[in-house]
């Protein structure tokens, strides 16, 4: 039975959307290229390439006989959907259960923490 297909990003994934983002658009020669180690192979940048734009997340536009990809989706909106995707699995739908966890395993810088302060003060305000 084949694998259900994820709705937020793989690590694969993530890893070529990098690329888009950085680059707007891009041949799968020039994603290949482009990546980080360890190397990856044309055929499976190709592959990915197509999973995400089955996924909405890329698209690409014909020029001459080259596909040239490019981001269907904002970094910001695919973290958004994937922190989404985090606090529904995880978090039972509980975005502060989430935020507490964060921030009891790990020290907040002090920017962080005037961060937090502020919207905390602007919560209780709206209160």
């Amino acid at each position: 039975m084949p694998r259900k297909a994820s709705p937020t990003l793989t690590a694969a994934e993530l890893r070529i959307m990098e690329v888009l983002w950085k680059k707007g658009s891009a041949t799968v020669a020039e994603v290949t290229a482009a990546l980080p180690p360890p190397p990856v192979a044309y055929n499976t940048v190709l592959t990915i390439l197509r999973i995400l734009e089955r996924k909405g997340h890329a698209k690409h536009d014909e020029i001459g006989r080259a596909f040239v990809y490019r981001p269907a989706i904002a970094r910001d909106d695919a973290a958004q959907s994937a922190v989404g995707d985090l606090v529904r699995r995880f978090f039972r739908n509980n975005p502060g259960e989430l935020a507490l966890r964060l921030i009891e395993h790990e020290r907040p810088s002090a920017e962080e923490l005037a961060r937090l302060r502020a919207l905390i003060e602007q919560y209780e305000e709206k209160s």
